[in-house]
């Protein structure tokens, strides 16, 4: 086997997420009440040219958050690509532009009441002709060795949500337990967030911990977290990382589950633990 080969292996699994370099904002997009637009900026905040596909697809969320293929809705499930419009379909962006992208909601008088999700989806389009980083550092190959060209092609996506009607949801905060760390890691606290009603929650993870006679301290946070619907639930685990001398016994940990800052911060949920 060529050492080039091996070569170009490691530096394709070492390399950084093509999607990296691509900034978007908003990194979601909901539609409530007369909205009937709403548009994304698209960033190449990196040193090359890059040209991305556009594409609405349909995707269902685990009980762990993660995402898979939806091609047919199950029960509960409300796809919001017949709704939508959007342009333009593929975009090239040099180094440091930018590309808006304008997206339209048409929804038909008869829609039923509910929350519509589908995602709007990044892909990277290999370049068909230049040479890429990897050919730029590839040896010279001798008689008898083949080399291959690898080049990753990462993608991202973001939710575009559409409201129709009277839409509510609450969540809570259940199963709160500080899980022991694996030799040389931090503390993880896992939890269960469940959601009733008929739109999605979504806002920031906080853990707190407050020593017996001391003051309370940030231990760990994770922003942007979801509940679509139709799930009920959302396992989450969140490492906990607290400041330096702080032993994690004898007082209170607590997890709140806020919305996030620009949508005023609000507690939608919290629960505690007494720690021995």
């Amino acid at each position: 086997m060529s050492v080039w080969f091996l070569a170009a292996l490691l530096m394709l699994l070492a390399a950084s997420p093509a999607s990296a370099d691509l900034m978007l904002f908003p990194t979601r997009i909901v539609f409530e009440k007369n909205q009937r637009s709403a548009q994304l900026e698209l960033i190449n905040n990196g040193q090359e040219s890059t040209t991305y596909r556009i594409n609405l697809v349909n995707r269902r969320m685990t009980e762990t958050g993660e995402f898979s293929p939806a091609d047919k809705a199950l029960p509960g499930e409300l796809f919001a690509d017949e709704l939508l419009r959007y342009s333009p379909r593929q975009v090239v962006l040099a180094p440091g532009r930018s590309q808006t992208i304008r997206i339209l909601l048409r929804k038909p008088a008869d829609l039923p009441v509910g929350e519509y999700r589908s995602h709007l989806q990044f892909d990277l389009v290999a370049e068909s002709s230049g040479v890429s980083s990897i050919d730029a550092q590839a040896p010279k190959l001798g008689a008898g060795e083949v080399g291959v060209q690898l080049k990753a092609l990462v993608g991202v996506s973001i939710p575009v949500i559409v409201r129709q009607g009277d839409t509510t949801a609450s969540v809570a905060v259940s199963g709160v337990e500080l899980l022991k760390p694996a030799a040389g890691q931090n503390s993880v606290l896992a939890a269960v967030l469940q959601r009733s009603g008929n739109r999605s929650v979504y806002g920031d993870l906080v853990a707190t911990f407050t020593p017996q006679g001391g003051a309370m301290q940030e231990v760990g946070r994770a922003g942007g977290v979801a509940v679509y619907t139709p799930n009920l639930l959302r396992r989450v685990r969140l490492e906990l990382k607290p400041a330096s001398g702080t032993v994690l016994a004898h007082g209170t940990l607590r997890l709140s589950f806020r919305e996030r800052p620009e949508s005023g911060g609000k507690l939608l949920a919290e629960a505690a633990i007494d720690l021995p």
